[in-house]
């Protein structure tokens, strides 16, 4: 799967135009985005250590067996939590690779948050106590997670009314409809004139953001990609094996590294676009400029919980860290 770089929707692997808003991808004839709009990080693998259709690899870190399985990029070593990815040239070391601490180790409390999170307004009371729950694991999930800065011009109509005119344009009408009727509502009506004159139509803005981006590196799970859900980094470590609850999965990827930074670009443009007519409405020319920075590899505790109410699924992914709701899906 492919992202558009404009509208961010998703695409096959081998489209050549988004078929939402008909940008060219980087796959078609038209090459790919322009090199003032995207800056892209260097690589930050160390040296390759197999070829790309190697059947069978050692740990860089500790020199265990890895056998790839077909479709995997992003692999973390059973043995000593080392990771390797793979890329054009073969597979290679990630150079890092973090993880975050798992704090809400017990299923009951991560339901809590789930009860919490559906329990909210009037509408919905009880609805938790009210589902099933279907289905509920934990597990490590791996993030890309990319810093990107964002910076987007805009132009947009501004059409502005006077505000003393148009108070004074209605007391005026009050006071002569009042004239001439002898009262109001004495059967002559005189409808206030809106004044004030178009002011400066055409206005250029620039908003610019900071964000450190997680794109989910299982390409299954692309469905509970967080929108604009931050990660509390600053409490990340290194990854350690030996941290993680035993019996716990620790979760491979399928999304490559080059993936992840393009996906980036692509959802942030889009939260970009977002935030420009969600302050302004009649926007055009809207241009958006990416820096993608060196990023990281980030292993997250996440719960996954499936509930059934009246017939409807819904699937809820909470942070095991900071005990929050991530994603739902209906």
């Amino acid at each position: 799967m492919i992202y558009c770089t404009k509208c961010g929707a998703s695409l096959p692997d081998d489209a050549k135009f988004c078929a939402k808003c008909g940008t060219a991808t980087a796959s078609s004839s038209a090459g790919p985005p322009a090199a003032s709009s995207t800056t892209s990080s260097v690589a930050r693998s160390g040296p390759t250590v197999a070829p790309a259709g190697a059947q069978e690899l050692k740990c860089p870190a500790c020199g265990a067996p890895i056998k790839p399985v077909f479709g995997e990029m992003v692999i973390t070593c059973d043995y000593c939590g080392g990771s390797v990815t793979l890329g054009g040239a073969g597979w290679k070391e990630i150079q890092k690779h973090t993880m975050l601490p798992l704090r809400v180790a017990d299923q009951a409390a991560a339901l809590k948050v789930v009860h919490d999170y559906m329990d909210q307004g009037f509408l919905h009371r009880h609805e938790f106590e009210e589902s099933k729950v279907s289905e509920a694991k934990l597990s490590y999930v791996p993030f890309w997670v990319l810093p990107v800065s964002a910076s987007t011009t805009y132009q947009y109509q501004a059409v502005a009314t006077s505000v003393g005119a148009t108070v004074g344009t209605i007391a005026a009408a009050e006071l002569l409809g009042g004239a001439l009727g002898g009262r109001r509502g004495g059967g002559f009506m005189v409808m206030p004139i809106m004044a004030g004159p178009v002011v400066n139509p055409n206005r250029s803005e620039t908003i610019s953001g900071q964000y450190e981006y997680p794109v989910i590196a299982v390409k299954s799970m692309a469905t509970y990609q967080p929108k604009d859900y931050q990660f509390g980094l600053t409490d990340r470590s290194l990854f350690d094996r030996k941290s993680i609850p035993d019996g716990t999965p620790v979760l491979n990827g399928d999304l490559g590294e080059d993936a992840g930074r393009f996906a980036a670009n692509a959802f942030v443009q889009q939260l970009q676009s977002e935030a420009a007519h969600k302050k302004h409405s009649m926007v055009s020319k809207l241009e958006t400029k990416v820096d993608i920075s060196e990023g990281e590899l980030l292993h997250v505790p996440v719960w996954y919980f499936q509930l059934e109410h009246k017939g409807q699924k819904t699937i809820i992914l909470i942070d095991g860290h900071a005990g929050r709701v991530i994603r739902t899906v209906s």
